[in-house]
């Protein structure tokens, strides 16, 4: 099992229930994808709620990742996000982010250092079959910045 799958069904027991896999994760992006089955609506599509939770662990685990690579430790905390929902998922599907701006990245690494609290913006989307079903966008604030020791 991959490190960040392990973290997040430790940290945030809903990973699990979803049977949320992590097909990709560095500071680059992260994929994640979960299956249909513990994650359908009484339609027989995906519950919006699990494809809410899939598009924010994965915006998550891409700051994560990224402070992580950066050598520095904080807790990240979801400050607001919206979601459109484009087309239902009536598969497993996936939640793609991935790399930051540089711009916006810079930025928020100077405002963390600087003020040990920092806020960024991610987006990620979410995918069944190569159709985009829906996209999410949230803030996401960082503080009690630390070295990773």
């Amino acid at each position: 099992m991959n490190t960040l799958q392990e973290y997040l069904y430790s940290k945030i027991p809903l990973a699990q229930a979803m049977q949320l896999q992590v097909l990709q994760a560095g500071p680059e992006g992260v994929v994640l994808r979960a299956p249909l089955a513990p994650n359908i609506n009484h339609i027989g599509t995906a519950f919006g709620g699990s494809e809410s939770a899939l598009a924010i662990l994965a915006a998550w685990s891409v700051l994560y990742e990224r402070l992580k690579a950066a050598g520095t430790s904080a807790t990240i905390i979801i400050q607001r996000n919206s979601i459109q929902y484009q087309h239902p998922a009536d598969a497993e599907f996936t939640a793609s982010a991935y790399l930051i701006e540089p711009d916006d990245w810079q930025r928020f690494m100077r405002m963390l250092q600087r003020h040990g609290r920092a806020r960024i913006n991610i987006s990620s989307a979410i995918d069944c079959e190569g159709v985009c079903a829906a996209r999410f966008e949230g803030d996401f604030i960082a503080t009690g910045v630390s070295p990773i020791v």
